[in-house]
């Protein structure tokens, strides 16, 4: 049976330093310990430091008290959850149903089953919606892409109901669309009625869920995200204003929705770019513009102050290279197969340790890609993340010179 080799590396902000075969190797001449005792792979498992202190941690306040029914704040490339309170309480979405609005229309366009130039005509429901409106004319045609801006910049209900019966026929056919499009992104617990958040009993979201739908819209449409930065936006003779007030407030702030109704109360989804670092921000039932407002500044302000986003490795990155036996070459470069992203506290990077646990006998042939060990992410020995590790290319079997000379060198280190 096959053992299995384990390094433990420790992460700077820079470089990852790994303790390498030839290192240990010597270490353990020096020790006149045999290359295959148990006692060189407890050593490899447990690592040998090459710091002897390591920084210390920021310290972490708590988070800002904020007054509403949920909050959380999360980093967009990560995933990762730095500030959280109720976020899996049902509440009413209000307009920042409109997220999911534009989110299905900008999946329909980038399937190529809606265009951008496409001209809507207004049906008198559209016409009709009261609340935030575009201001639309029933039988006048509309494009897709003023009805995206006014859905997106002025909220209107009316934009949104006409996007609605342009891309699906009704709006209750578009609101199945939009609850197969939920299911598709992991919203659990949200159930859309309609495409404008006209309020329902059964039309319901979750802090957690519109943070995932956030990141959806920024990862999958960044050009329909882009829209979200608008600060303003004329039809009709009439010019309306996002509502989105850290728009003028925050610089680093480029969306995304307000909502708002007597049941729902003030809610708000933004997002900001710092020094690299996207955080997405989620405020649900505030009792005003100006609390949404604060609460979220409040929150992303703290949360850049106290935490960093780093990508560590990257998909395909060559990690380490192993010995080969039996095959035309007698090493293989590893890459991990996943994107590693970290969000920490700041400090904690310096505390971050890279393990790698590969097969000790690889033989060859090996597949290009094939899965031959896996590297994982730790801090204060926890898991943080992982990935497989993958051969970077392929190894034939060598001669039958080179296949009969590695097995009497197998044979022999057993």
């Amino acid at each position: 049976m096959k053992s299995s080799a384990v390094w433990k590396c420790l992460i700077s902000t820079t470089t990852v330093s790994c303790l390498n075969e030839s290192f240990i190797s010597t270490f353990l001449q020096q020790q006149k310990i045999m290359n295959n005792s148990p006692v060189k792979l407890l050593v490899l498992m447990f690592g040998i430091s090459l710091n002897s202190t390591a920084p210390g941690v920021t310290v972490v306040p708590p988070p800002p008290e904020i007054e509403a029914t949920s909050y959380l704040i999360a980093d967009a490339d990560s995933g990762t959850y730095l500030v959280e309170k109720n976020i899996d309480q049902r509440v009413e979405p209000a307009s920042l149903t409109k997220m999911m609005t534009a989110y299905v229309v900008a999946s329909q366009i980038s399937g190529g089953h809606v265009a951008m130039t496409d001209q809507v005509t207004v049906s008198e429901k559209a016409w009709r919606m009261g609340g935030s409106r575009m201001f639309i004319e029933v039988g006048k045609k509309v494009g897709v892409e003023d009805l995206l801006k006014g859905v997106i910049i002025q909220s209107g209900n009316d934009a949104s109901v006409a996007l609605a019966e342009h891309v699906s026929g009704t709006e209750a056919a578009f609101a199945d669309l939009m609850n197969q499009y939920a299911a598709g992104l992991g919203m659990e617990d949200t159930h859309f009625m309609n495409s404008s958040g006209w309020p329902h009993e059964d039309h319901y979201t979750t802090a957690r869920d519109m943070a995932t739908l956030a990141r959806a819209l920024i990862l999958d449409h960044p050009d329909i995200y882009a829209m979200h930065s608008i600060r303003e936006f004329t039809y009709n003779n009439i010019k309306q204003s996002n509502r989105n007030n850290l728009l003028w407030k925050d610089a680093s702030v480029d969306g995304i929705k307000t909502g708002h109704t007597e049941s729902a109360g003030y809610c708000l989804v933004a997002s900001s770019v710092r020094d690299g670092i996207r955080l997405i921000s989620v405020v649900m039932g505030t009792d005003g513009t100006r609390a949404r407002t604060n609460a979220t500044q409040a929150l992303l302000n703290y949360s850049y102050r106290f935490y960093e986003t780093r990508k560590l490795f990257a998909a395909g990155e060559a990690v380490t290279t192993v010995m080969v036996w039996k095959g035309e070459r007698d090493s293989i470069d590893l890459a991990v197969k996943d994107e590693l992203v970290l969000t920490l506290q700041k400090g904690q990077f310096d505390q971050l340790q890279t393990v790698m646990t590969v097969e000790e006998e690889l033989v060859a042939p090996i597949s290009a890609g094939e899965e031959l060990g896996r590297l994982d992410l730790l801090l204060d020995d926890t898991v943080l993340a992982s990935s497989p590790l993958a051969a970077r290319g392929a190894v034939a079997k060598g001669s039958l010179f080179v296949q009969f000379r590695d097995h009497i060198k197998m044979h022999w280190r057993e």
